[in-house]
Formats: structure tokens, sequence, C-alpha cells
């Protein structure tokens, strides 16, 4: 029986994408995660006494460059040679444009694969193939560069592919699901797409998906592939490598009487979160639906209830809160509140609902807002603003929630 750790994507030393993570401590937990998962990796490995790592790419994550990154990545391959396991490793598109990859001598149990393609003999049965991205961009397929498979033999290929596009990710060697099953390999050691997802069983096309998430925008629980090769079969578990685990969570406060029992229901959330999440650290970006009698308070207070829930996560235990969002209504009770044009908050409701739908407002705020976004990184622009009509969407947005800000300055004072 020979057994195989496969992941990728592990982007050591990936920056922080989250402006929500400015908890000084949080932000140490959170830089740490990548090499902390890679470690866990290894761990794996050795506990699990695999024959071989492969890596399918983005080892690094782009053109950041750390000498200390070079020697704790030595010193966890050095784990591996002692315990005489072979890392096999492709470099991605990240890697390609990282200056470590050009210069660090790695221990003699890793082999990376070039450019040109290639294939390493693992045991008598086994043999590993492997193509590297020689640049940061790989237009084409790579496939042309594989050679045969050996035939009476396992076959393992390992390719760092878009495959036919995901979203969110740009399209690098480019190729079909159909294409890999019908070159003859026992399996595809996939990379690139930081989303898990077994393309095929018979052959097995696997892509891993990243081994620790790096914000909200990759939520969840993350894990690597652990192949059991036994009398020519490949079976395929997934080993759980997250340290921190980023998680979406909703909760409906409309049955919320007042603030003690918003609190309750607070605390108990987060606790069956807690119970949820299976790694030492979790990041929650938690949303708030329903009708709410204090809703007024609730949107006049945000920040107060920001920290209260903050105080809440730590108690429930190593829980961070990313964002609070507040998609929450009023009660049916004031439903009509909002709209209501008597005495003077309805007057001043009436007057910025007025002015907020006026041309010319729409027009400066829209330039407002455009200054800040081109003040952003490109990727984080493009995201938020990838046209005008997101644009004039964001800016209503904006608008609106000010409107409603001002209103709750009144209507809290008005119902406390």
């Amino acid at each position: 029986m020979i057994k195989i750790l496969h992941t990728a994507d592990i982007h050591l030393d990936s920056p922080l994408r989250s402006l929500a993570l400015r908890d000084a401590e949080l932000r140490e937990t959170v830089m740490a995660a990548s090499r902390k998962a890679f470690s866990r990796l290894v761990d794996v490995a050795l506990s699990e006494q695999v024959s071989a790592l492969l890596i399918a790419g983005d080892l690094f994550d782009g053109k950041e460059r750390s000498a200390r990154t070079g020697a704790y990545l030595t010193s966890e391959l050095d784990r591996l040679r002692a315990a005489g396991i072979k890392v096999f490793y492709i470099k991605g598109n990240h890697d390609a444009e990282n200056p470590i990859t050009g210069s660090l001598d790695l221990p003699d149990n890793v082999h990376v694969f070039d450019a040109r393609g290639g294939k390493v003999q693992l045991t008598d049965e086994v043999w590993v193939h492997g193509v590297s991205f020689a640049q940061k961009h790989a237009p084409d397929s790579l496939l042309p560069r594989f050679q045969p498979p050996v035939a009476g033999a396992v076959n393992i290929a390992m390719l760092h592919s878009s495959l036919a596009g995901a979203e969110g990710h740009d399209v690098y060697a480019p190729c079909r699901v159909a294409d890999l099953t019908a070159m003859g390999f026992d399996y595809w050691a996939l990379g690139h797409i930081h989303k898990r997802q077994v393309h095929s069983e018979a052959p097995w096309v696997v892509m891993p998906g990243i081994p620790q998430g790096r914000d909200i925008g990759e939520a969840g629980p993350k894990s690597a592939s652990l192949l059991t090769i036994e009398s020519g079969k490949i079976t395929v578990t997934e080993v759980p490598t997250s340290v921190v685990e980023f998680l979406h969570s909703t909760l409906d406060i409309t049955g919320a009487e007042d603030d003690d029992a918003l609190r309750r229901m607070l605390r108990e959330h987060l606790s069956e979160l807690r119970l949820r999440i299976s790694t030492p650290t979790g990041v929650v970006r938690l949303a708030l639906k329903g009708h709410s009698k204090r809703y007024w308070q609730i949107l006049r207070d945000r920040d107060v209830w920001t920290e209260h829930l903050c105080d809440m996560m730590r108690t429930a235990g190593d829980l961070w809160l990313d964002k609070l969002v507040l998609d929450i209504a009023p009660h049916e009770s004031d439903a009509n509140s909002a709209t209501d044009t008597t005495g003077a908050v309805g007057e001043l409701s009436a007057t910025m609902q007025a002015i907020s739908a006026e041309p010319g407002f729409a027009s400066i705020a829209q330039e407002e807002v455009t200054a800040v976004l081109q003040d952003l990184p490109p990727a984080l622009r493009a995201r938020l603003m990838p046209d005008e009509a997101a644009r004039d969407a964001l800016t209503q947005d904006l608008a609106q929630g000010g409107v409603n800000r001002v209103l709750a300055l009144m209507k809290g004072a008005e119902n406390s």
C-alpha cells in the first residue's frame, strides 16, 4: 500500500485581503495561518507515512520576497526528508513571478518539474508526471508537454490549470476535463482553483482547493487529498488542513422583544457556531435579518452592538468578527415609520429622500464614490465597481444608508 498527499495553492505569506482584520492579535493569527496550514500538511504526511507530497502549484504568493519564508520552507521540507518522504512540485502562475523560486536551494528530496515537463519514478509501480509554468501567464494548454503514461504502472499527472474557466480566477493553461480523462493517467493532481472539487473518479481528476482560506471570500473548512494506492487501485479521502476558518452566518432576530433578549439570542447563536467550527480560530461575518421592534435603536447603536459581538465572540471561544451586516427591517407595528411624513422626523425623512433622488446630488455622489474607489488596488476596484451600473447601485446604497443613519439617530431617541 502506498499513500500520497496532494495539495496546491498554499500561497505562503499571502497578504491580508480583508479590511476588517484590523485587530492586531487577529492580524498576527491570520498572517501566520498559511504557514501553520503547511506545517499541518507536513504533520499529516508524517503521521500517515506517505511516500510523497504533491504540491500542484502556487506554493508561494506572487512577488512576496522573504528570507524567513525560505528558511521556514526549507525546515519543513527537511522534516519530510528525514522521514524519507519525497516532494513533487510544479510551479504555478504565482510561483513563476516569485523571486524565491529561482534562488532557493531546496532539499534533495524535492523534485521541481520544469516547463518542458517530465516524469519521475516514485516506486516500482507509481510514476509522477508534471509540467511547470515558465512565466506568470500560460494562455495555452500545457497538455502537449506531458509524456505518455508508463504502461503497466499507476500514473499521476500534476497540472496547474483553470480548466475551462472558473469565476474569480484568470484563465491559465486551459483545458477540459474530458481532455484530461482521455490521456490515460490514473490521477490528475490539479491546482489553481481555490475551491475543492472532484471532477472525475474514473480516472481521478481532483482540485484539492486552497489548504487555508485567506479572507471571507474563501470561507469554510479547507483540506487536502490523501491518495491510497493498493493493487493498482486509487482511493481518495479528504483530510482537514486549515487552522483559521472564515464563515458566513445569518441570525433571524424577529423574536427578540428587547435588548436583553437580543443579547441572549446572539450568545446562543455564537455558542452553536463555535461547536460547528473545527479549527482553533473562527472569523465570522454575521448578518442579522428579520423584523425588529428595536430596528432604529440597533441602527443607531451599530458600533455598540459590534463591540458587544466582539466581546461575546471572545467568550464563546476564539471567534472573531469580520463584519456585522444589518439586513433587518422595522417591526410590522412600525413598518410605515420610515415613510411617515408627519412631524419633524417625517419631514426630515421626506426631505432627505427627495434630495437623494435629485440628478444633481446623484452626479456629485457618483463623482465622490469614483474618486474614493480610484485609490483602491485595481483588482479590488474591479470587484466593487465592474461597470457604471455597479457604481450607480453602490452610490444609491450609500445614500440610502446615510438617510437611514440620520433617521436612526432621531427615531432611536424617540423610541428609547
